[in-house]
């Protein structure tokens, strides 16, 4: 079963929790140690702070979208989200901090009052796809347990929920299938069948572990506790 084969209530649920697991390792960085790096080439965690804090904004004019109709993009181009999270990586910590906050309860506000028949109303994502507002939980939840690890101070990949892990494995197959990339690359999760990218194509690399390992290597976090993780994944987002 996967993330989206969840009552909506309980996927929700486990969006609220990656944001507790992330708000607790953000409350355990000092001010100085947000100008540390983070997993991400080029970004302090102030970078990761500010971008969190601006992704929950964005979902949060989705969510007005699919209330009352009136399209409203997460972002109003590619390059003003650059420059938003630049600007904001600037900010006080204080500010930062501020900022994650108000607009993480911002969106929980808009996920608890959203009519029942909006969930299903179709909205447009960063990417370009029409999805159901419902989908705005998987979005947030990828963001805030990825991100969690990706600040670098003791989030790991075990600590997430197994259909949360396994929903993140088929998301990153499926782009990497979508782009055309990892022809040859197969997957193997310990207990499992293993995953081909690309079928009908000689498999001319295996990447073996854990299900956290396996998620943590294709998500291009790093080769830890896996068989094979030498290859650099394909980018996946």
């Amino acid at each position: 079963m996967g993330f989206n084969d969840l009552e909506l209530s309980e996927r929700l649920l486990i969006a609220r929790r990656g944001t507790a697991f992330l708000s607790q390792r953000l409350a355990e960085l000092t001010d100085d140690e947000l100008d540390g790096p983070t997993l991400l080439e080029g970004w302090s965690r102030r970078h990761l702070v500010a971008h969190l804090g601006y992704n929950a904004a964005a979902l949060c004019r989705l969510m007005d979208w699919a209330a009352t109709g009136v399209e409203t993009p997460m972002y109003a181009s590619t390059e003003e989200r650059g420059q938003e999270i630049a600007e904001g990586s600037t900010l006080s910590p204080a500010a930062l901090r501020n900022l994650f906050a108000h607009t993480v309860a911002r969106l929980d506000e808009k996920w608890r009052n959203l009519p029942e028949a909006a969930w299903q109303a179709q909205v447009r994502t960063a990417q370009g796809r029409l999805v159901p507002a419902e989908e705005t939980a998987w979005m947030r939840t990828r963001e805030v347990w990825i991100h969690a690890v990706d600040l670098d101070n003791g989030g790991r990949f075990s600590d997430f929920p197994t259909v949360v892990l396994e929903s993140l494995l088929d998301d990153i197959v499926g782009m990497w299938r979508k782009k055309d990339l990892g022809a040859g690359i197969a997957v193997e999760v310990e207990g499992n069948t293993p995953v081909v990218v690309k079928e009908d194509v000689e498999i001319t690399h295996k990447v073996q572990g854990s299900l956290p390992a396996v998620v943590r290597w294709a998500a291009g976090r790093g080769a830890i506790g896996v068989e094979g993780g030498e290859l650099t994944p394909p980018r996946w987002l």
